[in-house]
């Protein structure tokens, strides 16, 4: 154990519990494929119920996985100093020569994903309830960079990974791929690029450069898709080739913002708001990273109307469908001597 967590001299982990495997094998029932919830890049998560009732989500790494054991520390290490309401609360681990395991708090409305892009469960989220996600979410954002004791780069913000518990309040999920900066660094490189298309920033996947900025830009392309009730992978006009970035933008400088609104929402928006959250949006997923607001910039704008908000530029990725043709036959490619891996985003 000791030699398998020789992370810098890391022992964060050591407070907190370990769960035996026994245990987890009898809450999902051998992880049964019933108790099956879906599959992530770390790989399968099940359903289980502990002996004094409580419900549990369990994240088994499968040996297949593109994601593997560093991320698997990743993730223990660092959601084990991390305490905030919208992040997802792991409650232990498992590891051993046969398994590796995360135990996490049981979100019974499962992932964002679920509604926003399901025409028939969309309609439960009217426009208060994604006011409430959208700001709930910038605020976790918020604490990962700024607010905790690290400053922590996600990488992988989007809807899949952003649970709803019972009241549908959200909680940001899956820490395998983030990173912690110290003391005064705001920006790295790396020639691992590992993400979702259609959520990376334009530094992160052509250059391999990561910062709070580039979950910024993640953060924008969610705003817009909860607003829009489309995703922006695979979203494209069919006479324009627009991708969702670039049809939101569109509509912004012919004036016809609100027209990005999911037609759900009518009846329950608030245009100002909405309007708002459109500006926001296209602020967070400009295509200079300077030029994007820090996510503690977000949480003023989402919560004051009295505020003048910047004039956008140009979003990232705004001309069209280049990238997508480039990445959309396979899962990896190499430009360079960086390599890419992308995760395409399809309903469960």
């Amino acid at each position: 154990m000791s030699e398998l967590w020789n992370v810098e001299g890391d022992k964060s982990h050591e407070d907190f519990p370990s769960i035996p495997l026994n245990t987890i094998r009898v809450a999902t029932d051998n992880f049964s494929n019933i108790n099956k919830l879906g599959e992530g890049g770390f790989g399968p998560v099940y359903k289980g119920v502990l002996g004094d009732g409580k419900e549990i989500a369990v994240k088994r790494l499968s040996r297949n996985s593109g994601q593997g054991l560093e991320e698997f520390k990743t993730e223990v290490t660092l959601i084990a100093k991390l305490q905030h309401k919208n992040l997802v609360r792991l409650l232990g681990y498992c590891i051993n020569v046969e398994e590796k395991l995360l135990v996490y708090e049981y979100m019974p409305n499962a992932s964002l994903d679920n509604f926003l892009f399901d025409p028939t469960r969309g309609e439960q989220l009217d426009w208060k309830s994604r006011l409430h996600i959208i700001c709930g979410v910038a605020r976790g954002l918020l604490y990962l960079h700024e607010d905790s004791r690290l400053k922590i780069i996600h990488r992988d913000l989007k809807a899949s990974n952003v649970l709803l518990d019972h009241e549908m309040n959200p909680k940001i999920s899956d820490f395998g791929m983030a990173r912690i900066f110290g003391g005064n660094q705001n920006q790295a490189n790396t020639n691992r690029v590992v993400g979702t298309y259609g959520y990376m920033a334009p530094e992160y996947a052509m250059e391999g450069l990561f910062s709070t900025k580039s979950d910024v830009f993640s953060f924008g392309v969610l705003l817009l898709e909860i607003v829009s009730g489309k995703r922006n992978s695979g979203f494209h006009l069919s006479e324009h080739g627009l991708s969702l970035l670039a049809y939101a933008w569109r509509l912004w400088c012919d004036d016809k913002g609100l027209e990005l609104m999911d037609p759900l929402l009518e009846k329950s928006c608030v245009t100002t708001e909405v309007h708002k959250c459109i500006h926001i949006g296209l602020s967070c997923v400009q295509e200079d990273a300077a030029d994007r607001p820090s996510m503690s910039s977000v949480v003023v704008m989402l919560a004051t109307d009295s505020i003048v908000l910047p004039k956008p530029t140009q979003p990232a990725f705004s001309v069209g469908r280049v990238l997508v043709r480039s990445a959309q036959s396979s899962t990896s490619y190499r430009s360079c001597s960086n390599e890419v891996t992308i995760s395409s985003v399809s309903p469960r």
